[in-house]
């Protein structure tokens, strides 16, 4: 098992949720994170003055789902994403060794 973890523009969550769902996969959390990449930052106007932004809104998607999942995951994420500009995100894929459930004593330990 591995957990899917995206990096994306906030605009973009519903297109992917979307493109997920169609390809039967609903279970994610969804965070609101603020981040940046290698452009250090945008500049934005307000008020007539220039203004250095260094940390930008972001939302991270996680998953935990099978091993044969996670490329077509990667797919799903990149092609329902993508803008074309700096700044669409990343996306980690990291081992899952044990997933215990809260409610009964149900666990999945990863081979």
């Amino acid at each position: 098992m591995k957990t899917v973890k995206a990096v994306i523009r906030p605009e973009k969550l519903e297109d992917v949720k979307a493109a997920l769902e169609e390809k039967g996969y609903f279970a994610m959390t969804v965070t609101e994170v603020k981040g940046r990449g290698a452009q250090k930052g945008i500049c934005l106007q307000y008020r007539g003055k220039q203004i250095k932004v260094d940390m930008i809104p972001k939302t991270e998607i996680e998953m935990v789902v099978g091993d044969e999942d996670v490329r077509p995951i990667i797919e799903i994420l990149r092609n329902s994403a993508r803008t074309g500009k700096f700044g669409d995100g990343k996306i980690f894929v990291y081992p899952v060794e044990i997933v215990a459930a809260i409610r009964n004593d149900d666990e999945i330990v990863s081979e």
